[in-house]
């Protein structure tokens, strides 16, 4: 693994990093969501973004990321410092030896750039997993084997390996283990590999995953401290006013996909209490609970809050916004203030 997981972090060196699901806003196209994902990409090289990561998802029609791999050699083209990664690859929907070619060729054309984020989550619904020949039966978790297969083929050949990932045998791509679960974590340690816990989803576990994690790791050839990274949605902007107009479009993206209606990202609205029951809105703000939004300065206190809370080695920012323009100033923002949270 590169050396940016084995060196001991201090508070002034906290990473920022980004999570992009390549959305496509309501009347746009996955064209136009893959070249705002080059220009995003290329910002947030310039602004000092440690590693840019996509994530896999099927059969959401809001969601660009799908071919993640593919996704990944496009944004790697056109940009020259920032890692690039997944958040995640959904292991289970797929053969780890494809997986570590597909990795093994983006890493021998982009060397030193390429992460491999995991996920054990199918990342769509039961019908376009059979689709994917997803053919797992549900009395039997692979996803620990599967992880340990990947290891293998990225790691030195051994003499009698009957099978190999070429390329990709030897090149020691990172791996990461993601979850919103306690079993992620535990697995992670058990490991010894770095950790990614998806709190702009699923906060409710975060803190106890990251105790255990942190409680049970140990060491590897890979890594030799725990590191840990929470990923969160942060939305930043002039006002809050202005930044609580722009999170409506997460709200009603969330309030679809609870109502199992997902479709492209909405336009935000200036009220939402006309689009969703008391019941409805409890449960979008649970789990939405843990993002930031607001100006300058709300969202230098919230990320100084995560911080002081979670102990985190590094941050992930998820910022789903219509507007591309203020998708960009918004990370812009973040990147701004990142040295009066850290400092």
């Amino acid at each position: 693994m590169s050396t940016d997981t084995q060196t001991t972090l201090f508070s002034h060196d906290i990473p920022f990093s980004v999570l992009d699901l390549a959305p496509i806003p309501q009347g746009a196209t996955p064209r136009d969501a893959f070249h705002h994902s080059l220009d995003l990409a290329q910002h947030a090289e310039k602004w000092g973004y440690h590693r840019y990561w996509l994530a896999e998802h099927h059969n959401m029609t809001g969601i660009a990321s799908a071919a993640t791999s593919v996704l990944i050699g496009y944004l790697a083209s056109g940009t020259e410092r920032i890692r690039l990664g997944s958040g995640g690859v959904m292991l289970p929907n797929h053969s780890p030896l494809v997986i570590a070619e597909q990795f093994g060729t983006l890493e021998s054309l982009y060397p030193g750039r390429i992460d491999l984020g995991l996920g054990r989550a199918p990342g769509t619904d039961q019908r376009t997993m059979m689709a994917l020949r997803r053919h797992q039966n549900a009395e039997i978790d692979d996803f620990p084997r599967d992880v340990q297969e990947l290891q293998r083929y990225f790691a030195d050949a051994q003499p009698d390996q009957a099978v190999r990932a070429v390329p990709g045998q030897g090149l020691q791509v990172p791996l990461w283990l993601l979850g919103s679960s306690l079993y992620s974590a535990q697995l992670a340690a058990a490991l010894g590999l770095p950790f990614a816990f998806a709190a702009h989803f699923a906060p409710d576990m975060l803190l106890q995953a990251m105790a255990l994690y942190r409680e049970k790791f140990k060491p590897s050839n890979t890594l030799n401290k725990p590191y840990a990274m929470v990923c969160v949605n942060v939305i930043a902007a002039e006002t809050e006013r202005d930044a609580r107009f722009l999170f409506t479009s997460v709200q009603q993206q969330f309030l679809n996909l609870r109502r199992g209606q997902p479709g492209p990202l909405p336009e935000p609205v200036q009220n939402m209490d006309s689009l969703w029951s008391p019941a409805e809105q409890f449960g979008v703000d649970q789990a939405l609970r843990l993002a930031i939004v607001g100006d300058n300065s709300k969202v230098q206190h919230g990320l100084r809050s995560l911080l002081r809370e979670t102990k985190a080695d590094e941050i992930m920012i998820n910022g789903q916004i219509f507007d591309h323009q203020a998708r960009r100033d918004s990370f812009e923002r973040i990147m701004q203030i990142r040295q009066s949270v850290i400092g």
